[in-house]
């Protein structure tokens, strides 16, 4: 009976790996790749028709390239998932596919760091800064990221290979010299550097910017960049919430693996809803740039709207002084406005 329930758990891990993983990682990579390229599109849009690129806008864009290259790697591991973890594509796709995974999820998190002292700069320091959040700045803090990203994974460089399988088959993964001491340090290494240093600062410095927001007593900016600051802001909190809830079980099980020499079946179960999580964090982002930003809503309606229409401007003004702006077909009859009328039975013949 022992022989015959362990067998079946086995069946149970088989059908699990090969058949229901890919299906959650092929929606995963569908709706991650096509949210993402929506933001890549309606953000260098908006570039194109000349529109200056804030510093949110910068990072926005930044984070989801990377979320996009993670993303396409994905559908490598499916191929893996559905061949029992044999891999068919070489030892030099191996390297880059193992690499590319590795760098995003740092650059990820190094990104959502950036942005947040980039959001303690803006509410905290508004005007005192200022000379320091801009695009050229930005440029450069997403450069040394990446930098510092590629040098962090040194060891995935240098480690990712073919391991051979039975029946002449093949799989990538990370061959360390010592696994069982180099295993255990390289875990640490990641999940300091890459999760908790970072989960560290961001939390610190959103404490800092609620403090200030709690007791600040100084002279505010106008309304209309208060009122803007403060959607980036919750929008940004979103975002490094979305993220360490997505990573921090697969973090957390990766500590937890270090003392388990034989992972039971619902730890592999788990371990493999951890990973499914992580790739889904790539999924989340755009959509809550969609759901909580106005002005990505309206930027992304303009990138898309038809070529044969455009913005007429109403003589008419709103309560507040702004004038009114309206979009009609292009040649269509416009329906003159009540002053108009007046204007043109007042008028001379």
């Amino acid at each position: 009976m022992g022989s015959s329930d362990s067998t079946q758990e086995a069946v149970d891990g088989a059908l699990h790996c090969s058949a229901i993983l890919p299906v959650i990682f092929g929606i995963i990579c569908f709706l991650g790749i096509m949210g993402n390229c929506i933001v890549l599109y309606t953000i260098m849009k908006k570039t194109k028709c000349r529109a200056k690129q804030t510093v949110p806008d910068i990072f926005i864009l930044n984070l989801s390239i990377v979320d996009l290259l993670f993303l396409l790697g994905m559908p490598f591991l499916i191929h893996q998932l559905l061949g029992n973890g044999s891999w068919h594509f070489g030892a030099t796709m191996c390297t880059v596919i193992t690499a590319l995974d590795s760098n995003s999820q740092i650059v990820s998190t190094y990104i959502l760091t950036a942005m947040t002292l980039d959001r303690y700069l803006a509410v905290v320091h508004p005007i005192r800064f200022n000379y320091i959040r801009t695009s050229c700045v930005a440029a450069l803090v997403i450069g040394l990221v990446w930098a510092l990203s590629l040098l962090t994974i040194i060891p995935v460089w240098l480690y990712a290979g073919l391991m051979p399988l039975p029946d002449g088959l093949v799989a990538c993964a990370l061959l360390l010299p010592n696994p069982v001491t180099d295993t255990y340090w390289f875990t640490l290494y990641q999940f300091f550097l890459a999760f908790a240093v970072p989960l560290v600062i961001i939390c610190l410095v959103f404490f800092k910017i609620l403090q200030h927001m709690a007791t600040s007593v100084a002279p505010l900016p106008p309304r209309s960049l208060r009122v803007r600051t403060r959607k980036v802001t919750r929008m940004a909190v979103a975002i490094c919430l979305a993220f360490f809830t997505c990573w921090a079980p697969y973090y957390i099980l990766q500590l937890v693996h270090l003392g388990v020499q034989k992972p039971s079946l619902a730890f592999s179960y788990a371990y493999n809803i951890a990973i499914s999580m992580g790739y889904a964090n790539s999924c989340i982002n755009p959509y809550l740039y969609i759901i909580l930003s106005e002005t990505f809503k309206r930027q992304f309606l303009r990138a898309v709207r038809p070529v044969n229409r455009k913005f007429r401007v109403n003589p008419s003004t709103t309560e507040g002084g702004s004038v009114s702006v309206r979009m009609v077909p292009e040649g269509a009859q416009q329906e003159p406005a009540p002053e108009e009328m007046r204007a043109s039975n007042l008028a001379p013949e």
